[in-house]
């Protein structure tokens, strides 16, 4: 194997995936893997797929929790997720349609 071979090490944020073998979440974090690189791009470093099993899903950046299945409650909306990331990776970044409030979608009294 040649140098040029040898990926360059990651130069932006590692996102892990953890996901549970036994409750056959691979699709899930594979499709939430392919919704942040879709929306990220170059701008993120990695996202790998880790599996582990006993019902566990949890999302890290960069080694710190984003996601846990257990304490946030089920699986995270495509939408939230892509906020998470984007709130640590480039706060000012406008993440579209994703952050427009819908029609009639009303906050307070």
């Amino acid at each position: 194997m040649t140098t040029s071979d040898t990926p360059a090490p990651a130069a932006g944020p590692r996102i892990t995936i953890q996901y549970c073998t036994q409750c056959q979440w691979l699709l899930r974090a594979a499709w939430m893997g392919q919704e942040l690189l879709s929306t990220f791009a170059t701008d993120l470093g990695e996202v790998a797929l880790l599996p582990g099993t006993g019902g566990v899903f949890r999302i890290h950046y960069d080694g710190q929790l984003l996601w846990d299945r257990v304490t946030d409650g089920g699986f995270p909306d495509a939408k939230v997720l892509k906020q998470r990331v984007r709130d640590r990776l480039d706060p000012q970044r406008d993440l579209g349609h994703i952050d427009r409030k819908k029609a009639g979608d009303h906050t307070g009294g």
